[in-house]
């Protein structure tokens, strides 16, 4: 029985899907690759290296994806999610593994981030971490391990039965704060969020998926309609009527001046904001719905 399986969920991640799997390999940790409908030989590449492939027909987004990945791992005493740019560097599973049985009481543990210009990603609360507040604080990055109020979903590791028991990420968020609402399961089922300083891993942020037309409208929309989804489902303000008002008016501005990039943006964000207000679905979006 596997001690540690990953799960990379890939779309249009051929750049970086070789690193990242040739990380796993040389820490021994056997990989299952999850392909949300990628066009540029994601799946063949990945099988290649030597990774289990599943196949989705369309693209599930990036929890829906990794649960099936998770569920898929039938044998696994313990699942790592990581993102395709994610690396591990030498010893990082082991590492994490030693701090696992360290830490009994950790429903979550992730490496040390590092990013592409040599700083480490450390975020000292969340959107959904009424824990632990500080937010005109200094940030001080971690000297050991610790525990943190929020894990970065570009790589976690986890007990595969309280993955499952907490059902896993939430399945009606396409991407983005999907690590914030598991995170705030963890806790609220007391359950520790352990950042492992021994164990390194190189982000890349943002190169797992290939740039492709109207991504960053795509993005800004998903963000937005995410960030209200999350604010109601824990009871917070929505943000969905501010974060209207405050696009709108910067799309208005970048129009005047023919910024293409700046409009493209500030209209993925208010679009978000727009559909969260009329109550409509990141998945109805995706044509997930069904």
């Amino acid at each position: 029985m596997p001690s540690l399986v990953a799960i990379v969920v890939a779309h249009d991640s051929a750049h970086a899907l070789p690193d990242c799997l040739a990380a796993l390999a040389a820490e021994h940790v056997p990989a299952i690759v999850v392909d949300n409908a990628s066009r540029d030989g994601s799946a063949e590449i990945a099988r290649e290296a030597g990774a289990a492939v599943i196949r989705n027909p369309r693209n599930e987004g990036y929890g829906r994806a990794n649960n099936i990945g998770v569920r898929a791992a039938e044998q696994a005493a313990r699942i790592l999610i990581l993102n395709p740019d994610l690396v591990l560097r030498p010893g990082a599973a082991d590492a994490l593994l030693r701090a696992a049985d360290a830490y009994p009481d950790a429903g979550l543990l992730a490496p040390r981030l590092v990013e592409p210009d040599g700083r480490v990603f450390f975020q000292p609360r969340s959107l959904l971490s009424p824990y632990l507040p500080n937010p005109r604080g200094r940030l001080a990055l971690p000297e050991g391990d610790v525990c943190a109020p929020f894990l970065s979903g570009a790589c976690l590791m986890a007990e595969r039965a309280v993955f499952l028991a907490l059902g896993g990420f939430d399945e009606n968020i396409f991407l983005f704060y999907e690590d914030d609402d598991l995170c705030r399961r963890v806790a609220d089922a007391g359950r520790a969020l352990v950042h492992v300083d021994g164990a390194v891993a190189s982000h890349g942020r943002g190169r797992s998926s290939a740039s492709e037309p109207g991504r960053v409208h795509r993005t800004r929309w998903h963000q937005a309609w995410s960030r209200a989804y999350v604010s109601r489902k824990y009871g917070l303000p929505d943000p969905s009527p501010r974060t209207l008002a405050v696009n709108g008016a910067k799309l208005a501005l970048s129009r005047l001046t023919l910024r293409r990039g700046a409009c493209e943006r500030y209209a993925g964000s208010a679009a978000g904001a727009l559909a969260a207000l009329r109550g409509e679905s990141a998945l109805a979006k995706e044509g997930l719905a069904g």
